[in-house]
């Protein structure tokens, strides 16, 4: 089953309808709906355990959701539709689709045993088959590409937080992929090392990749966001264009916490 969409258009690169995410009896996803058109940057605010996390998982099926239809480029995350009912996919399927999709996390998630362009090279070689000799020049494309040319050879113990982090944003754009999520990227990094990964991810939306940033930067999210999401208690508060949101919230609970934050 292809994802909704209007007539003539391409379907959204992302399209969450009603999802639920529930742990044992605690309900973290209460019914998100959210949209993301090919080529923009959406980024997603609110309090820590509003669920933002445990959506941007859902998204590559790192969690399965509970109820409701997760797609990406039209296609149903993790499940097939048979009639009415939905069948989880084999790993073998999830795998296939997650290839589609890059990560970084909050915390880099390194290799430590592995160079930074070890790093790089892993997933193409593993997951893709390509050759270690084409996998290495890749490697050093998109080490230069995050200004970490000259750092191929370190161990992650060698680097910065912001070196580290820049090598897991080319770890991740190692398999071309088509949508990234960002989980609070820049959270983990000393003040002065935030500014070198969002000048990254600044320039990945300049070149049109489609991203979903659960941040905190607001900054960011004003200069470089398509659309802003505030979520609360596992349900989409308000959504719009960053500024007209950061500027003149609508919702109490948005202006409660943005008054918290800016």
């Amino acid at each position: 089953m292809s994802a909704p969409s209007a007539a003539g258009q391409p379907p959204p690169m992302v399209k969450a309808e009603r999802v639920h995410k529930s742990f044992g009896a605690v309900e973290v996803l209460r019914g998100i709906d959210l949209e993301v058109r090919a080529g923009e940057v959406c980024c997603v605010v609110g309090p820590s355990g509003s669920g933002k996390s445990t959506f941007l998982r859902c998204v590559n099926h790192l969690e399965k959701i509970s109820a409701g239809r997760l797609w990406v480029d039209g296609s149903l995350v993790g499940y097939r539709q048979r009639g009415d009912r939905l069948y989880e996919m084999r790993e073998r399927e999830v795998a296939a689709q997650r290839r589609d999709i890059g990560m970084v996390f909050q915390r880099f998630n390194l290799f430590p045993h592995m160079t930074a362009a070890e790093n790089v090279m892993e997933a193409p070689v593993q997951v893709k088959g390509l050759g270690r000799a084409a996998a290495r020049e890749r490697a050093a494309l998109l080490l230069e590409r995050v200004g970490l040319a000259d750092r191929m050879g370190a161990y992650p113990a060698q680097l910065s937080g912001g070196q580290q982090q820049r090598v897991a944003i080319a770890r991740a754009l190692a398999m071309e992929p088509k949508l990234m999520l960002f989980d609070e990227p820049t959270s983990a990094l000393d003040p002065e090392l935030v500014g070198e990964v969002l000048d990254v991810m600044r320039g990945l939306a300049e070149e049109g990749m489609t991203m979903l940033v659960v941040t905190h930067e607001m900054g960011f999210a004003r200069e470089v966001g398509d659309s802003l999401v505030f979520m609360d208690d596992g349900l989409v508060v308000e959504t719009g264009p960053p500024r007209d949101v950061l500027a003149a919230p609508r919702h109490e609970r948005t202006r409660a916490f943005l008054s918290a934050v800016l």
